[in-house]
């Protein structure tokens, strides 16, 4: 009898039996996840225009720790606030690794303390933070600051006479020339037209970012590189912005005090001349101009683009905008200034402010974390070289943390007594070692301004609440808001 017909086939098995068992000796233990296909992984499985809708569902099947290949690249997604918590806040050290993504690779050259790891991260975080704090982040200085940024910004919108207006320019040239005051030393008027003109870069930037063709580049950059497309326009636009920052480095060091530093960079300048003997320092040009390149990008956009959020939000809810404005006539009035220091009277007003932010969601998926070595985590070992990807769209949304995830309501964040209450899963600006580096800064800018505006006006739209859909314009990388003309009545 010839068996040839029946052992050529279980041959085969056994040899892929073998072959799996010698891979599974090869994986560790990974955390599971959905198969994937050879060159692409998962890709095929997720929601091009918001990933993170599909990966929080596959965590219902997988459970909050999971593997997904984005392409060949591994990656760990975190899901709902105590995942999260746990490896960002309680270990730490361990998820303080920065994934290599391709988009910020070739817009900061490597440079930088966006994607930095190690001695370098390290040693630009601590310096950046210090500087900042020093120059009034989170201080009575920025206060003064913010609150004559506010009036330019006043005085802006009264100009259009209660007639509809596109607030995105305005807000944009208010928040970035804040940074411009920390980090170039001088603001920029509102008619500069070069100004004008990196404001939009900037705009393209995070929309690009945030779109599928953006996400394309971060998993296939080198065939991203080889096809036509809008990734050569932005990138050519990047270059004008490093060129403007260089530019800015060179006037500075033609005026440069080293007894009277005016911003970061002449700090910067300071220090790189104090260390310039030292072969291996990390403050030389490179890191100078790409962390001011981080600094000006992530403290414009990001900030504006909430301000502006807030505003659909407070038209789309007539009642929560009077009731701010009772509660700000009442403890400020309609002359003086905000001060942070008001915050603590105006529980009202806070709440609302941080369930904006809460339902905004502006990063769902954080900016992606990176294993430096092998990793323990509840159970499962992560391998040095995975993505870790912190879901905070999965805290922000989370129904055990929040009454009604999916709808906006202020009582998230108040008491049965009216009273401000935090929640530990209110993470927008994510957690741990690698949370943001303006956090202060944003939250001062987002109270200040938003309460100075409603103090002066009344913010209506053409089409009435109902026409205003607070659902993203964008998703992807960032949750960027739908642009719609306003109408600001003097109060």
């Amino acid at each position: 009898m010839d068996f040839s017909g029946t052992l050529i086939p279980a041959g085969l098995i056994v040899a892929l039996l073998w072959l799996l068992r010698l891979r599974s000796r090869r994986q560790p233990c990974l955390p599971p996840g959905p198969a994937g296909l050879p060159v692409i992984g998962n890709l095929l499985q997720l929601d091009k225009r918001a990933p993170f809708k599909t990966l929080l569902k596959l965590s219902e099947s997988y459970g909050p720790v999971l593997t997904v290949y984005l392409g060949r690249q591994r990656t760990v997604v975190l899901v709902g606030y105590e995942a999260v918590k746990e490896a960002l806040v309680d270990q730490a050290d361990d998820f303080t690794g920065r994934g290599p993504l391709p988009f910020l690779i070739r817009a900061t050259k490597g440079y930088g303390l966006g994607i930095s790891n190690g001695e370098r991260w390290r040693q630009l975080r601590r310096f950046t933070l210090t500087t900042l704090r020093d120059f009034g982040m989170g201080r009575k200085g920025m206060e003064e600051w913010i609150q004559e940024e506010g009036k330019h910004l006043a005085a802006r919108i009264n100009s259009t006479g209660a007639t509809p207006f596109d607030p995105t320019y305005f807000l944009s040239c208010t928040v970035s020339n804040v940074i411009c005051c920390l980090v170039f030393g001088q603001r920029f008027s509102y008619d500069d037209g070069h100004f004008l003109y990196i404001l939009q870069t900037i705009s393209k930037v995070l929309k690009f970012g945030s779109s599928p063709w953006g996400q394309l580049y971060n998993i296939f950059p080198r065939l991203m590189e080889w096809l036509p497309g809008r990734q050569h326009e932005i990138f050519a636009r990047i270059e004008e912005l490093r060129e403007f920052i260089m530019k800015k480095i060179r006037e500075h060091e033609e005026t440069l005090d080293p007894g009277s530093p005016r911003d970061y960079i002449d700090c910067f300048l300071i220090r790189l001349s104090q260390e310039k003997h030292i072969p291996v320092t990390e403050f030389h040009y490179d890191n100078l101009v790409s962390t001011v390149l981080n600094l000006y990008l992530a403290g414009t956009e990001t900030t504006s683009s909430t301000i502006r959020f807030a505003l659909s939000v407070l038209i789309k809810y007539p009642k929560i905008q009077e009731n701010m404005q009772q509660e700000i006539d009442t403890v400020i009035g309609q002359e003086r200034c905000p001060y942070m220091e008001d915050r603590k009277s105006l529980p009202f007003t806070d709440a609302v402010l941080h369930e904006i932010q809460r339902l905004m969601d502006i990063v769902p998926m954080s900016i992606p974390h990176y294993t430096l070595q092998d990793i323990s985590f509840r159970g499962y070992t992560i391998p040095k070289a995975t993505m870790v990807i912190p879901l905070l769209h999965s805290v922000l949304k989370e129904e055990k943390q929040w009454a009604t995830p999916r709808s906006f309501n202020p009582q998230h964040f108040l008491d049965q007594n009216g009273n401000f209450k935090k929640n530990p899963a209110f993470l927008p600006f994510s957690a741990g070692k690698r949370s943001c580096v303006g956090e202060s800064l944003a939250r001062m800018e987002i109270f200040l301004f938003l309460v100075s505006l409603l103090q002066r006006f009344t913010f209506s739209c053409p089409g009435g609440p109902d026409s205003v859909d607070l659902s993203p314009e964008y998703s992807s990388f960032a949750n960027v808001p739908r642009a719609y003309k306003v109408i600001a009545t003097p109060r």
